[in-house]
């Protein structure tokens, strides 16, 4: 599938468990998560894309990730989520692309994965609206991330010339609140102190 021409583009935001600002990024994967480990939703919603000819545009694809320690030390638990709408074809290839089996930016994670666990195929939503973001499916994942506001009250705060798989500029955010119950990975937060990030994004095959 790495030859499968591809690309595809939108926007994304996560939640992970670690206190805000999370330290993993800023440290390139070397710092300890503030909780020890790190439980992480990354949520991409395509806006425009296709792989081999197959339309992307208006799916979801979730990658649900935990990191027993440093994030650089590898041994992650990932799974993906993708969204009911999406055809056979369409599902393989979010699946080739999120997995980092067609190469792109999730190829580079694959030798931190220790184990795969697999695919759901559900009904997701996910919504933007300003600096507030959501995405709900039901009994897997229910997160919502508002935007950090800067010193232009309009926007959000940002870090640059980050090693981020979906773009080297991140906008900062803090959860509302943090649900995952998906591929034996549990975490609950509604603190409002968690991290979140969000950011457009595109990527393509190498």
């Amino acid at each position: 599938m790495a030859s499968t021409p591809w690309q595809i583009s939108g926007q994304y935001f996560e939640t992970c468990s670690c206190d805000f600002l999370c330290p993993c990024i800023t440290s390139n994967l070397a710092a300890r998560p503030t909780q020890g480990s790190c439980t992480v939703a990354i949520a991409l919603h395509v806006e425009q894309g296709q792989f081999g000819g197959t339309d992307l545009a208006g799916h979801d694809v979730v990658v649900v990730a935990y990191t027993p320690e440093e994030m650089g030390k590898g041994n992650w638990t990932v799974g993906l989520v993708i969204d009911d709408g999406a055809s056979n074809e369409q599902q393989q290839a979010l699946t080739a692309i999120a997995s980092g089996q067609a190469g792109g930016p999730m190829a580079a994670l694959g030798p931190l994965i220790g184990t795969f666990a697999g695919v759901e195929v559900r009904p997701v939503q996910f919504q933007q609206n300003g600096l507030k973001w959501s995405i709900s499916i039901p009994g897997l994942l229910d997160q919502v991330a508002d935007g950090a506001i800067g010193a232009n009250q309009s926007d959000a705060m940002y870090l640059e010339n980050v090693p981020h798989p979906v773009n080297t500029r991140i906008g900062l955010a803090k959860a509302e609140r943090s649900h995952i119950h998906a591929f034996g990975i549990d975490w609950d937060a509604d603190s409002g102190a968690t991290n979140g990030h969000f950011a457009p994004f595109s990527w393509q095959g190498a």
